[in-house]
């Protein structure tokens, strides 16, 4: 390592291949359709083989890199916490309410301001992503524990 450098771009490197490679291999244990496709494990696979790219990204241009600003530690903190809140809420108010409230609430996280664009994500998340995993990819929804839209309509 350089003066001024960090070991932190290794640390990330490597957690983002571990953690990659625990998901493809939990990827492969969603279950297939009934049709017997691939259905619901499209995008958690690709998701999980794009960690492994990004870790191994990070790994290559670890040496000399920059020691790691703090400053987005607050908002990063946020998504996470966020992203526990979305979970709880998905299987107690199902998956429409939680995704309709988590969507604008993470745009805000990332600096979007724009009641418009915030509302517009509260409609349009929940609708194109019960589109492409519901309706496209065969995904049985996640229903609400206590209320679900999905029973009023």
């Amino acid at each position: 390592m350089t003066p001024g450098s960090s070991p932190a771009p290794r640390v990330v490197g490597v957690a983002l291949v571990l953690i990659g490679i625990g998901a493809t291999v939990a990827s492969f244990g969603i279950s297939p359709d009934q049709a017997g496709r691939w259905g619901a494990r499209y995008f958690p696979l690709a998701g999980s083989l794009a960690l492994i790219l990004l870790g191994l990204i990070e790994l290559r241009a670890a040496p000399g890199g920059p020691v790691m600003e703090r400053r987005h530690l607050p908002a990063i903190a946020a998504l996470l916490g966020l992203s526990v809140v979305y979970v709880w809420a998905s299987s107690a108010l199902g998956y429409l309410i939680a995704t309709a409230v988590a969507a604008p609430l993470a745009l805000w996280i990332f600096g979007v301001r724009a009641p418009i664009g915030l509302a517009t994500a509260a409609v349009l998340s929940p609708a194109l992503y019960h589109l492409i995993f519901f309706k496209l990819l065969g995904v049985f929804p996640p229903l609400g524990r206590y209320f679900d839209v999905l029973d009023v309509i």
